[in-house]
């Protein structure tokens, strides 16, 4: 799965808890988690267990606030894909 595919799915998931969209259709990697996505620490974790289901992935090393941006996360799932 490459970068862009990633970001795809990662926008699917987003499409379920960022409510304006607007907001969506400006998502790129360089959009801020809270600021420009306005999510929520529940919001957050909504994504987290999304993230995991959807890429199979455990996010059990990380705490969500350790990614400020999408590219943050992109970079995280691609890197948990590749091991």
């Amino acid at each position: 799965m490459n970068r862009q595919e990633i970001f795809e799915k990662l926008k699917e998931i987003a499409e379920l808890t960022v409510q304006d969209p607007a907001v969506l259709a400006n998502m790129n990697e360089d959009s801020d988690l809270s600021t420009d996505l306005g999510l929520s620490s529940v919001g957050m974790l909504y994504i987290v267990i999304a993230i995991e289901e959807m890429f199979y992935i455990r996010m059990d090393d990380v705490s969500f606030g350790d990614f400020r941006t999408v590219r943050d996360v992109v970079d995280y799932i691609e890197k948990k894909i590749a091991e």
